[in-house]
């Protein structure tokens, strides 16, 4: 805001001046418009409504609760309701009567942009890059959901645009702001666990079909759904029932598969508490599943029913390596021999399990739970509290970012949330290694070769399985098969673009 140098009028007398001030105030506040912070002042500013003002995009589904929540916090208006599919998002609409209702989130910034401070992205995952960095571009605060980018490249982009643009973040893995993961950090920094060097985590989903065939059917498009919006940045392909709107998670093109959608909160832990930074490696083992005896299923637009992942991370400072085990699909590890035989491990089928040269420790989906094993020591051993707690816990999570955002950027409140772009964006990264291991299993070699009889014969080898992927993570580049690299970064849709 530029110093005022002269508070005279330029034209017209003083009183005239204040007349129209005064009418003016009166009209707006007939209205009762509630201007966005960023009209009214800068860093810190206080609005008269002490409201951040939220655009929804995705206002159904996950997006409803996420709306919701923000809210709930007392400290939100939701101002814009965007989604693709008018069916999904009715009870945003009877929830915000006076938020205006867009389907083309480029449309809806172009125009709302101005009024808005923040915006909350929970579309499917293929989306989220290119929305977020969008609303970022025009200096708005954002919360994305988990996974928070598609890519490996869409995750490092959004990370740095963060500070580029100088905006509030955060990625909805509710469970970081849990007081679980904060007792683990806790627990492993007074020395308990003494050296990790291996990490169980897993999961029951995928819940949703994986492994299987696109349908050849082509049913109408439901009237109220634009097809051509929901694929966006993905190839085109025709509409098919049950994809709309939660099963797109099993498909490449839109979803992340299992990973993407659990490992962001069942890996948060062991980021929070050993602070990885990227992997130096990933390697993969899949389920097979056979169609008739002796033939493979092979569809690679597809997550697989179960994967087993493997990234290691480099100790420092002398600390030994540290392995992350990923297992999904109900694979789980071995159960540790300090559990009582009728003890549930995590929450049954999730949760995750640390294991040191000196103890152990487990948690459930979120971090919560936490466990030192035997469990007996759980109420034994007492550490001082060193972590401040967030206000209510992953409930509080939601609100975090509200308040961070009306603080602005780099404010203590900003720099102190949960899962803001830093903390994000590397989980993020790591948990995209993982399917780029999965995609890479599945890169299919076709040649012709003539066989003893003189026969030409198709010879199909898979050059990605059974081998460590090596990882350059600074330069974002696996160093021993550069096929891989493909699933860094994949090419957008002709007329989509992330804009960097």
């Amino acid at each position: 805001m530029k110093k005022r140098t002269n508070n005279k009028p330029q034209d017209g007398s003083a009183n005239d001046s204040r007349r129209k001030f005064l009418r003016n105030s009166a009209t707006a506040l007939a209205g009762f418009y509630i201007l966005p912070r960023h009209v009214l002042g800068g860093t810190g500013y206080t609005a008269p409504s002490d409201k951040l003002i939220i655009a929804g995009v995705g206002a159904g589904g996950k997006g409803e609760s996420d709306l919701w929540n923000f809210y709930q916090s007392g400290k939100a208006e939701i101002a814009v309701l965007c989604d693709v599919d008018e069916r999904q998002f009715k009870k945003s609409r009877e929830r915000y009567p006076k938020a205006k209702i867009y389907k083309d989130y480029r449309e809806m910034l172009e125009k709302e942009g101005k009024n808005v401070d923040a915006v909350s992205v929970s579309t499917p995952d293929h989306m989220h890059a290119v929305i977020a960095m969008a609303a970022m571009q025009l200096n708005k605060h954002v919360y994305v959901q988990k996974p928070l980018t598609h890519d490996i490249y869409e995750a490092r982009k959004l990370t740095e645009a963060a500070h580029r643009y100088k905006v509030v973040t955060q990625m909805g893995n509710q469970g970081a702001s849990g007081d679980g993961v904060r007792q683990l950090v806790e627990w492993y920094n007074a020395g308990l666990l003494g050296h990790v060097h291996t990490i169980y985590c897993y999961t029951d989903r995928p819940v949703w079909p994986q492994g299987i065939a696109w349908s050849a059917q082509k049913p109408p498009i439901p009237k109220e759904l634009d097809w051509n919006l929901w694929q966006g940045t993905a190839p085109y392909k025709d509409y098919v029932e049950g994809l709309v709107p939660f099963n797109w998670r099993g498909w490449w093109d839109y979803g992340t598969g299992a990973l993407g959608d659990m490992a962001c909160h069942i890996m948060a832990p062991a980021f929070a508490v050993l602070n990885l930074g990227y992997p130096v490696s990933a390697e993969c083992s899949v389920a097979t599943r056979y169609v008739e005896p002796w033939k493979k299923a092979f569809y690679p637009e597809s997550g697989p029913v179960s994967s087993h992942i493997i990234l290691t991370f480099k100790g420092e400072k002398g600390k030994p390596d540290v392995k992350l085990h990923w297992m999904d699909g109900g694979i789980q590890p071995e159960r540790p021999p300090e559990l009582g035989p009728n003890e549930v491990m995590g929450d049954g089928g999730n949760g995750a399990i640390f294991i040191g040269t000196k103890g152990k420790m487990m948690c459930a989906t979120y971090g919560k739970d936490p466990q030192l094993l035997p469990t007996s020591r759980t109420n034994q051993v007492k550490v001082p509290k060193t972590l401040a707690r967030v206000p209510n816990g992953d409930n509080g999570h939601y609100a975090a970012w509200v308040e961070a955002a009306i603080a602005g950027y780099n404010s203590e409140k900003a720099n102190n949330l949960s899962s803001h772009f830093d903390i994000a964006g590397p989980l993020t990264e790591s948990v995209l290694m993982g399917n780029l291991a999965i995609r890479s299993y599945d890169i299919q070699h076709k040649e012709k070769k003539v066989d003893g009889n003189g026969k030409e014969r198709e010879n199909i080898t898979y050059p990605g399985r059974y081998i460590k992927l090596m990882w350059d993570g600074p330069n974002m580049r696996i160093t021993n098969f550069d096929e891989a690299n493909q699933f860094v970064k994949r090419s957008y849709r002709e007329g989509w673009s992330l804009g960097v």
